[in-house]
């Protein structure tokens, strides 16, 4: 299921592409994101210990924040930690695609919140089915708490706007 819309709003793309979204802001956008996927990182890693490609991929893209690392190079990095979710079980998988929708954000800034949503995603399966109400709601939580302040009300509207494409994980 596609997480990113058919039409992107504007202030989701950078300037020089057309948007109104600025470099500090798209950083500010991919470090959440990155935040929101390492969270959950111990599902993978704990099924994989030896598999360090989303790890790697968390990093990649704080390479490219910090300009270490072209965004064509953090792009393919993301399907490298895609890559690592086949197979898995839920917890595991879905973490390895935050970390991959992470990365991702280089490339096209709205992929920060599927990283959100895939983080949100591992905790609800990583609990028995009885508590993944409150596993989901502990980590949206947990989550807005770190939205960055000056884009706190964008993430919020964002969140409203794409969470039916979002399995509905932002509800709350």
């Amino acid at each position: 299921m596609p997480i990113l819309p058919k039409e992107r709003d504007p202030r989701l793309i950078t300037i020089r592409r057309g948007g109104s979204l600025t470099d500090e802001d798209h950083h500010l956008l991919a470090e959440w994101a990155a935040l929101c996927a390492e969270h959950v990182l111990p599902f993978f890693e704990s099924a994989c210990p030896e598999d360090s490609r989303p790890r790697d991929a968390i990093a990649v893209g704080r390479a490219w924040i910090r300009g270490e690392v072209r965004m064509r190079d953090a792009h393919r990095t993301a399907f490298v930690a895609n890559a690592a979710a086949r197979g898995l079980p839920e917890p595991a998988k879905f973490a390895a695609l935050a970390a991959g929708q992470a990365v991702a954000v280089a490339h096209v800034a709205a992929h920060y919140l599927g990283a959100a949503a895939y983080a949100i995603r591992a905790a609800a399966a990583s609990v028995a089915v009885g508590d993944a109400e409150g596993a989901r709601l502990k980590e949206l939580g947990w989550q807005r708490k770190r939205i960055p302040a000056t884009l706190r009300e964008l993430v919020l509207e964002d969140q409203r706007a794409r969470n039916d494409i979002c399995w509905g994980v932002f509800t709350g």
